[in-house]
């Protein structure tokens, strides 16, 4: 990854900054956007792109896990709060980014999702939604730009352990590892490592796809 030029989201802490370390090591200039900027912010977003200029890698990766409890308790600040930061930053930051990367013709595209994108967890419902529908912007992004140069996948990792996950119940962390056959957290060195692949010249093939990093959890 000499020369390239990247962005990862949410890139201060956890699984980004596992990513951040790993494109730097394989030769990656990298930018890293912690809660410094609000990618809930057209405005910000836009400011910060035009600041930075052009990138060759975008890794989309701030997210939040919001509150544990049933749907019908959300209200509907907390329910905006979740989907704004994991599905409609994205959206954001992919508008302000994808359009130079076509018009160079090249560019790498990582959405984070998760697992519960396409097998939902209790008591988690705007999270689980939210990551569905990365799922659903990545399939959109994969088919529009398949002839341009740019490849937009995405990743779905089981739980690791993060400080995503420090308000959480352990009852809530509990039923997830129950479902994971590995019997454990996923690492955030292990989901590096496959975000690094997906950004990288030998991921030329596969445009809107789905890659699992999920202990064998079942998928639907």
């Amino acid at each position: 990854m000499k020369g390239k030029r990247a962005l990862v989201t949410g890139g201060t802490r956890g699984i980004g900054l596992a990513i951040v370390n790993l494109l730097r090591e394989r030769g990656a200039t990298v930018t890293a956007w912690g809660s410094n900027i609000d990618v809930r912010s057209e405005m910000m977003v836009s400011h910060a792109a035009a600041m930075l200029g052009d990138i060759d890698i975008l890794v989309n990766n701030a997210g939040t896990f919001g509150p544990v409890k049933p749907l019908t308790s959300y209200s509907l600040p907390e329910w905006n709060d979740v989907l704004n930061v994991n599905l409609t930053g994205q959206f954001i930051v992919a508008q302000q980014f994808i359009p130079s990367m076509v018009n160079r013709g090249y560019g790498r595209v990582v959405n984070m999702s998760s697992v519960v994108g396409k097998d939902v967890n209790p008591m988690a419902p705007a999270y689980s939604i939210a990551k569905a529908g990365v799922i659903a912007l990545t399939k959109c992004l994969g088919r529009e730009l398949a002839k341009t140069g740019v490849v937009v996948n995405c990743i779905t990792p089981a739980a690791a352990n993060t400080d995503l996950f420090n308000d959480t119940p352990q009852a809530q962390i509990d039923i997830m590892m129950s479902k994971v056959p590995l019997g454990r957290f996923v690492t955030v060195e292990e989901i590096a490592k496959m975000v690094c692949w997906m950004a990288s010249d030998e991921c030329s093939a596969s445009n809107g796809a789905v890659f699992d990093c999920s202990g064998g959890r079942s998928q639907y």
